[in-house]
């Protein structure tokens, strides 16, 4: 009788319950571990629901339908509120936890363990055994690192590997549609708007509401506003907290200093148009989002493979985040239906290397202009990337990695 082969998932959020349920499909008995001991449901914000992403899921069998929110027209709008420039681009907006929680839903809950970090692993090219912080180690035929930014799986392969802070950060929300002011809801809701403050971005969609509710009234507003900050003394004192206690990565939001907030809301005043103005007012905690850069050498380590953003972080511009991650967990089940792991996990970095680096790059390069400081080449990009039929036309378009 053949052995049922084993995989151990180290994190339980989109890379990992992709991987999980594409290699539980193909037969391998799976188990995913979550170092946060509660659901992960009520993290993340809004998401474009690539047509890649879409794509998959539907293969998997999973529910697609009323995803999210469909929406066809981008706008920019000037300083005065004016509409300058517009374009057709349909799209399906959501909200990271509205995907989460169909990929939750989909794979068997005594499975997926909480609160169960990894310390660390060990291989000898016939077992790979995890150890956890409760003590406790599990034995399997491959260990999968879908852990995120402060990959623990990552650090242990690849220790010199660090988040790249980028020049900028994100001031982001989301809000309930029925808060909206009627006027700003009728002429922009069911858009993707932008306002171009000089070396700036602020963005708004509509997305699935709280429930994950799709109907008129109960969706939410994702807003997103790039701006940027100085990595030696800006980016400190914004990661400073109200107790005078300094974060290394992110800031929980109900510790980000008012002195913060109000300045972002007086800066509000000075450069948005009126109708994010009014989106603004409505903020009560917003979320601030330093943007990195992350990208890994290597995906695969004998029997060990790191997937999703414990590999590869790219800003937030070109939305392949998710899209990324089921196209890695796709290339990792299908490299892995062949007997031999290492060989396999091989493959499977061949493949998916080369496309993590482009979009690494293309996110470098439609962020250039935000960076608070720039190269020489940089700028160069800035000429290119910032004007506002570039930012329309590529901004969460994924067609650079089909050219």
């Amino acid at each position: 009788m053949t052995r049922k082969r084993r995989a151990i998932v180290i994190g339980g959020s989109m890379s990992g319950l992709l991987a999980a349920i594409m290699l539980r499909c193909r037969g391998w008995d799976v188990e995913v571990f979550e170092r946060v001991d509660r659901e992960l449901a009520d993290r993340g914000a809004g998401i474009v629901a690539q047509a890649e992403l879409i794509a998959r899921m539907d293969a998997l069998g999973l529910e697609t339908r009323d995803l999210g929110v469909a929406m066809s027209t981008r706008k920019i709008l000037d300083q005065s509120g004016a509409v300058t420039t517009t374009l057709e681009c349909p799209q399906v907006l959501t909200a990271w936890q509205r995907v989460y929680r169909v990929l939750r839903d989909a794979f068997p809950a005594d499975r997926y363990h909480r609160g169960r970090g990894l310390k660390a692993f060990e291989q000898s090219g016939v077992v790979v055994v995890a150890h956890f912080g409760d003590g406790r180690s599990i034995s399997a035929d491959v260990l999968i690192g879908a852990d995120g930014l402060r990959s623990t799986v990552r650090q242990q392969c690849l220790p010199h590997i660090l988040p790249l802070y980028a020049g900028y950060v994100a001031w982001r929300a989301l809000l309930p549609e029925r808060v909206i002011p009627p006027a700003v809801h009728r002429e922009f809701f069911m858009t993707m708007a932008f306002c171009l403050p000089p070396g700036e971005q602020c963005i708004g969609y509509p997305v699935v509401g709280a429930n994950n509710e799709v109907r008129e009234g109960e969706r939410r507003y994702n807003v997103v506003w790039y701006r940027p900050a100085e990595e030696a003394s800006e980016l400190p004192q914004l990661l400073t907290d109200r107790n005078g206690v300094g974060h290394s990565i992110s800031i929980p939001p109900p510790l980000i200093r008012s002195e913060h907030v109000s300045a972002m809301r007086a800066a509000a005043e000075r450069l948005l148009a009126p109708q994010f103005r009014a989106i603004v007012r409505l903020i009560e905690e917003p979320i601030l989002q330093p943007i990195y850069d992350l990208e890994s050498p290597h995906l695969a380590f004998g029997q060990v493979a790191i997937i999703g953003d414990a590999a590869f972080v790219a800003r937030p511009h070109v939305a392949a985040g998710v899209s990324k991650a089921a196209d890695d967990a796709a290339a990792l089940a299908e490299a892995l239906d062949a007997e031999d792991v290492e060989p396999a996990l091989r493959r499977f970095e061949g493949q998916r290397l080369p496309e993590n680096t482009k979009i690494i790059e293309r996110a470098r390069h439609l962020g250039a202009y935000l960076q608070a400081t720039q190269t020489a080449e940089e700028r160069a990009r800035s000429a290119r990337h910032s004007i506002p039929q570039a930012v329309l036309a590529e901004t969460a378009i994924l067609d650079f990695l089909r050219a």
